[in-house]
């Protein structure tokens, strides 16, 4: 058997009990905490004097949301590999429209705002390349070419989409929270459960195997 068939049967054995991938819910949890982040340092960000202090945190902010990008890549990737889990969200009707919706929002900022910030870091004369993760050098857009007043106008461009971009992103995330809530606490369903990090359970409860799916 090959290894992409071993490891699409591994996923598989999680998510046909409701639950998502150690993977995926890695990379729910990772790409969850970076956002958090992002939103909370380019809120301080211009709170900040202009200055080498400000520089270095936009340059960090700005390879976040580099990383946020390759991350959202390979999670769609994963996804085709492994379809998500089936669960009580996705019962036909508004609410697993809403969430299919919510869920393509997301990816299209998820690129909307990295590469518009990486828009705006290359429109600034002289430019350094990014790092990927702080490892891999990402070479810049190639704006260097054009004339101050074009730089200046891809630099107001790229500003006002990656501004609707967090807006969006801001409202989005509180709206996902509480529908994760609500999924919980009031309809008592397994839509959380199911993205959450595995802890391995009470071998002597009886209903264990609902949260430790076994291969085999």
């Amino acid at each position: 058997m090959r290894l992409h068939d071993l490891i699409r049967r591994w996923a598989v054995s999680y998510t046909e009990h409701g639950k998502y991938s150690p993977v995926g819910v890695w990379f729910h949890w990772i790409m969850a905490g970076l956002v958090l982040f992002q939103l909370g340092s380019g809120w301080m960000m211009l709170r900040y004097p202009v200055g080498a202090s400000k520089l270095a945190t936009y340059e960090l902010h700005s390879e976040l949301g580099l990383t946020i990008l390759f991350l959202a890549i390979l999670r769609f990737g994963w996804r085709l590999f492994v379809p998500d889990p089936v669960n009580d969200a996705d019962a036909p009707g508004w609410q697993s429209t809403a969430a299919h919706i919510t869920q393509y929002l997301f990816y299209g900022l998820f690129a909307l705002l990295p590469l518009s910030g990486w828009a705006m870091w290359s429109a600034i004369q002289p430019v350094q390349p990014l790092r990927l993760a702080g490892l891999v050098a990402i070479p810049p857009m190639p704006f260097h070419t054009l004339s101050p007043a074009w730089q200046y106008q891809v630099l107001d461009w790229a500003e006002s989409l990656h501004v609707l971009g967090v807006i969006g992103l801001a409202l989005l995330v509180p709206l996902h929270v509480i529908a994760a809530l609500k999924h919980h606490f009031w309809d008592r369903d397994d839509t959380v459960r199911g993205i959450l990090p595995e802890i391995r359970d009470d071998e002597t409860a009886p209903d264990h195997t609902q949260y430790t799916p076994r291969v085999g």
